[in-house]
């Protein structure tokens, strides 16, 4: 069957036919959940596969899957998995017949890829002219206008210098969208609103794009204000056969980064997706396209949709469109790879049901949205005993996430007839997804998809921060959920005391007192301090909390990092992160983390003795907010600096951040 179906790790399914032969060993040149991806199909249509790897992912689990793998240098990308001689020995070394390449792919790589002809070795992907013309947005551009397709106004060439720039600016008019060249993945992009922020987004685009594409060449064009962000995905074969496969809804971004993605959108009619199919597919014929690719468009409250560029590789939100259509866009890849036609038309392309993607990144979520975090994963669970959810990652417990590489520690889908299922599983999966050891975006995540904004559908790509102008703060606790908060962290408080108190398997003669039925707690949360009366029955407590009497029942497994919790009849799953002798206890709850002190009242009573740390007083340093590698610095011990000037820039995964002083003072 094409349509989806449930399994333990997937929600896609393809007809696999073992005398359809395609490659008998595959190089894949990517780390991570994408390489992990295009082994597990490869796996399915019996194809061996090599793994590259950097020496700081000798342990990844891309490395772990594969059938052989292969160091081709140190961490830094450009040393490692952007090292094209290294590579292409490993090609020559393993035998490999094919070669599936997702990273930022430069010119200098295709151009070896002429050992396609040589040395007989077919690469996974279109071929070098429709990479190279849709991975240059100027060219794109152009081809896209003589294709008849929709495109946002702008200069269609290459921007020489700051001052050049500021000129361009000021002809199209402000707002302008400054962006690399060769760039994707919302790296190498500015938005500008005057001459100061175009000189500056010209300095951090340039650097960011040639750090990251090994090409430094800007365009600017018209920002288009409060848009929706929609992709279209295509697939073509080398017979002149091409198919949009529906829709991407990818307006959810921060720092032009995507967060959630769906398939369908709730914003398309039919006509409207039609003529953005058709489009895409005429872009796809016009530069001779084969593979599976993405066109992604702005489109505006009127229904406008202007070309924005073009992806020739596999996206990162591709499960989504796998999961409506019931297509394994990797298996569609190797077999057009090899010269196969296309096995559908467009009238067999469905959208069956509805699915959403959010991206769980390690990322502070309070920091603008996301900065990055590293660690060691102490703790892993993926949510895969949730009915309907699949979950796309190259990461395990005990696994490292590094300054070197994207934070994104998985893709986390959910599929339902409708979309209100779908997001009612998502809601279920994020909370029970456990992640320990790194910051992570959940309570982001979870917020965005409860939203009423989102649950209706009026989204842009200005979304967040519209909805959240004063930064992300979490949950916001309504009255009957702050009671709910407090009735199950007193009861999971009283439950440990119990527990504490048995002596298992040792027979022994009591000498304490008979346990006790009922407990006057203290619980601080917040700038609150409330009072609550907790009594034991069974295996159930009832908790008094601002005068109202809440029933709370469990299994009380405290061994697990997750708990189900019902409250007056309300199931919550929740997650005890952190506690101490103390009383101080971190929860998540809602997605948030919540942190509450609890003691007992003569505890409570005697706490206002105990002496409150001070605060550090930062005002005189500087602190980068994230990891990362300085490649930059602005100033030298004795200069004077005012306030808001730049000290130093931090690059942190691939991203350039200027850093500024916060007072005026001496270096």
């Amino acid at each position: 069957s094409r349509w989806c179906l449930i399994t333990s790790h997937k929600l896609y399914s393809s007809v696999y036919d073992p005398n359809e032969k395609t490659f008998e060993k595959l190089l894949i040149a990517n780390r991570g959940e994408i390489a992990c991806r295009v082994i597990k199909t490869c796996k399915k249509m019996g194809i061996k596969t090599v793994a590259i790897h950097s020496d700081v992912d000798a342990n990844a689990v891309h490395v772990k899957m594969a059938d052989e793998s292969v160091c081709v240098g140190p961490a830094p990308t450009s040393k490692s998995y952007l090292n094209m001689d290294a590579i292409m020995e490993v090609i020559r070394k393993t035998g490999a017949q094919a070669v599936s390449l997702n990273v930022s792919i430069c010119c200098s790589f295709l151009s070896s890829l002429s050992l396609q002809t040589s040395e007989g070795v077919t690469f996974i992907g279109p071929d070098t002219h429709a990479i190279q013309a849709m991975g240059d947005k100027i060219e794109s551009k152009l081809l896209a206008k003589n294709a008849k397709v929709n495109t946002i106004p702008g200069f269609d060439g290459v921007v020489k210098d700051a001052d050049e720039a500021v000129r361009i600016a000021r002809e199209i008019g402000y707002p302008v969208m400054i962006k690399a060249s060769a760039g994707g993945g919302g790296k190498g992009m500015r938005i500008a609103w005057d001459d100061e922020e175009t000189r500056e987004g010209f300095r951090f685009s340039s650097q960011e794009a040639a750090s990251s594409f090994g090409d430094d060449r800007l365009l600017i064009e018209k920002f288009i204000d409060n848009p929706r962000h929609i992709e279209i995905q295509v697939l073509a074969d080398k017979h002149g056969n091409a198919l949009w496969l529906n829709e991407r809804e990818c307006s959810i971004q921060r720092r032009n980064q995507k967060v959630v993605e769906e398939a369908p959108s709730t914003f398309l009619d039919p006509e409207t997706r039609r003529a953005m199919g058709e489009q895409a597919v005429a872009l796809a014929k016009a530069v001779k396209y084969s593979s599976a690719g993405t066109v992604e468009f702005l489109v505006d409250s009127s229904k406008n949709f202007y070309f924005l560029e073009m992806n020739t590789r596999l996206q990162v939100e591709h499960p989504v469109t796998e999961c409506i259509t019931g297509l394994d866009l990797v298996q569609e890849m190797i077999r057009v790879a090899k010269g196969y036609p296309l096995r559908h038309k467009q009238a067999d392309i469905p959208i069956n049901g509805w699915a959403v993607e959010c991206r769980v990144y390690a990322e502070d979520p309070y920091k603008s949205f996301g900065l990055p975090s590293i660690g060691k994963l102490s703790q892993y669970q993926e949510p895969l005993h949730v009915p309907s959810v699949r979950v796309d990652s190259g990461i395990q417990q005990g696994s490292d996430i590094s300054i070197y590489y994207d934070p994104m520690i998985s893709k986390l889908i959910t599929y339902g007839s409708n979309r209100a299922e779908a997001l009612k599983r998502m809601e279920e999966a994020l909370d029970n997804y456990v992640i320990r050891g790194v910051a992570h975006n959940i309570s982001l995540l979870r917020e965005v998809i409860v939203h009423p904004r989102f649950v209706q559908g009026d989204i842009s790509t200005k979304f967040l921060p519209e909805v959240y102008p004063d930064g992300f703060k979490g949950h916001k606790l309504t009255d009957l959920e702050r009671r709910e908060l407090l009735a199950t962290a007193v009861s999971l408080y009283v439950a440990e005391q119990l527990r504490s108190q048995q002596f298992l398997g040792t027979p022994r003669i009591p000498i304490a007192k008979s346990k006790r039925s009922s407990w006057e707690l203290s619980v601080r949360l917040g700038d609150g301090i409330y009072p609550v009366a907790v009594s034991k029955d069974g295996s159930s407590f009832s908790v008094e909390v601002d005068g109202m009497k809440l029933n709370v029942t469990s299994e009380w497994n405290l061994a697990s990092p997750l708990l189900s919790v019902t409250i007056d009849g309300t199931q919550r799953t929740i997650q005890r992160i952190s506690r101490n002798a103390s009383g101080e206890t971190s929860i998540q709850f809602l997605g948030t983390v919540y942190k509450l002190q609890i003691l007992t009242k003569v505890a409570a009573e005697l706490s206002k003795y105990m002496p409150e740390k001070a605060a550090e007083d930062t005002s005189s340093i500087l602190r980068s907010p994230m990891p990362g590698t300085v490649v930059a610095v602005s100033v030298k011990p004795g200069d004077m600096v005012s306030e808001g000037q730049e000290i130093c820039v931090i690059e942190a995964m691939k991203m350039q951040n200027s850093m500024i002083a916060a007072k005026t003072g001496k270096v």
